[in-house]
């Protein structure tokens, strides 16, 4: 079994900063894709960014120059750096990857808790 664990959601004032991280545990062979979702109220879940193949990284529109997704592979982690939050980034977000168990040829999606991050002032 993998579990996914957020962390560093919270109120901040428009305009602020959080640092939400995610890590993995677990029966893990390989880690792919990690990345980060969100859902606000009465919306679908959407993708805020994530690693692809390799090191590439995939940045919905309205985040990018504002977000910076980075990961510790030792640690199985990955971070999602939040700046110049706006009240519209309000929102659950979720940590999601693709994960080889152990002594398994499967890749199987995985999914965090979620953890809330409010903007307002």
């Amino acid at each position: 079994q993998v579990q996914l664990v957020e962390s560093g959601g919270g109120l901040v004032q428009p305009g602020g900063s959080l640092r939400l991280s995610c890590a993995a545990s677990g029966s893990i062979g390989s880690i792919f894709a990690m990345g980060w979702y969100r859902q606000a109220p009465g919306k679908q879940r959407e993708l805020v960014a994530t690693f692809t193949s390799g090191n590439n990284t995939n940045y919905a529109d309205s985040v990018k120059g504002r977000f910076t997704i980075s990961r510790d592979n030792a640690k199985n982690t990955v971070y999602l750096q939040m700046n110049s939050l706006k009240p519209e980034d309000t929102a659950v977000y979720f940590c999601n990857a693709g994960v080889r168990g152990l002594g398994s040829l499967r890749i199987l999606p995985y999914w965090g808790q979620g953890t809330q991050v409010t903007v307002s002032s």
